[in-house]
């Protein structure tokens, strides 16, 4: 059996939980969830399932010292620095080339740092299930696809064809964000699943979908491996490459993809709401994330707080109340998902 490496994407800004969520840190470090990180979770998924020498985290230069310091027993070889943000399609081509130069027959396995999976044996399994997948068929690039549990109009996801074994299917298409009719039809009809973004393929496979798909970037992305370093060429060499996702770049085009069901509970922390809906709810419906609250007449609102901060609420409801060091975010719930919006013109603004 080839060898078997594990990618793990942790580069994303995350400004969908501003103001908690900066560049300089953003969500895959906060700590929202049973006092360890959301990169920590990823981590831990995958012990057991990989050598340690074999996980590796594709984030930027900006974050590579907050990841160091979060992992501090992840060693800088196993941190692949992005010279700059260039969306998922060059961030997999260059781990998936990195790779290939030791270890050309090996199995790559990418994972997100932004995701709660439950309960990890299951998780393991259905890994494993993939990895055979990909063993068994070379030329095949093999992603993970989430039974739909709601009509979620947040996600992309995966239409199934004909199975090719017990375990995957052949992919019949990708289908981006619906309108919620379309998800209430797509969740109602067991042939879709919510697209996770994880991965399983040989680099061998990717990499030629790369070379078939995206022959520029490809080049580009083959030749700043070849001589991967730190310096300034290498930046202007990278940061010139057209930003594309893998999805829209590879897996929709590519000549066979094939999907294997994850039965977990899996979740895409995108949002406030998201998160909140992990936690138990007091009385009133208000749910509190690392926040002490005292709450009068108030009701089904989310608070967020990292540092056990005292938020009081008097006669409000459906709030969404986030506190950090320096900014306060208030909003109604029914708004929460424009906080991305938000955090952008705050960045515009106060740098002026």
């Amino acid at each position: 059996m080839p060898d078997v490496h594990a990618i793990i994407l942790a580069g994303g800004a995350g400004t969908r939980l501003w103001p908690l969520s900066r560049p300089e840190r953003p969500k895959q470090l906060l700590r929202l969830f049973d006092g360890a990180s959301l990169l920590e979770h990823a981590l831990r998924r995958l012990d057991g399932l990989f050598p340690n020498h074999r996980v590796r985290i594709v984030t930027t230069n900006d974050l590579a010292p907050a990841i160091q310091k979060e992992i501090p027993d992840l060693g800088p070889d196993r941190i692949i620095a992005e010279p700059a943000l260039r969306d998922t399609a060059n961030a997999i081509g260059l781990a998936a080339h990195l790779i290939a130069r030791d270890d050309p027959d090996a199995i790559m396995c990418v994972f997100t740092a932004d995701q709660l999976i439950t309960p990890r044996d299951r998780f393991q399994r259905t890994i494993r299930k993939a990895i055979a997948a990909a063993e068994a068929n070379p030329d095949a690039l093999v992603t993970l696809g989430v039974k739909p549990t709601s009509a979620h109009t947040g996600y992309g996801y995966v239409e199934r064809a004909a199975a090719v074994d017990a375990d995957a299917w052949r992919v019949a298409a990708f289908h981006e964000k619906p309108d919620a009719e379309t998800a209430r039809r797509y969740a109602a009809d067991d042939k879709f699943l919510w697209n996770s973004g994880m991965f399983v393929w040989r680099v061998g496979a990717i990499l030629e979908e790369l070379r078939r798909n995206l022959p520029d970037n490809q080049e580009a992305l083959e030749s700043i491996a070849a001589d991967w370093s730190a310096n300034s060429a290498l930046k202007a060499r990278y940061e010139a490459l057209p930003r594309i996702s893998i999805d829209y770049g590879v897996m929709e085009k590519a000549a066979k993809v094939l999907v294997i069901p994850l039965e977990c509970d899996w979740l895409d922390v995108g949002s406030w709401e998201a998160i909140a809906a992990l936690h138990a709810a007091d009385a009133d419906g208000n749910v509190a994330v690392g926040a002490k609250h005292i709450a009068e007449d108030a009701r089904n609102n989310t608070l967020f707080s990292e540092s056990d901060h005292l938020i009081v609420t008097i006669g409000v409801d459906d709030l969404v109340i986030v506190h950090a060091p320096d900014a306060t975010l208030v909003c109604k719930r029914e708004f929460a998902q424009r906080v991305r919006d938000i955090a952008a013109r705050c960045a515009r603004e106060l740098a002026d």
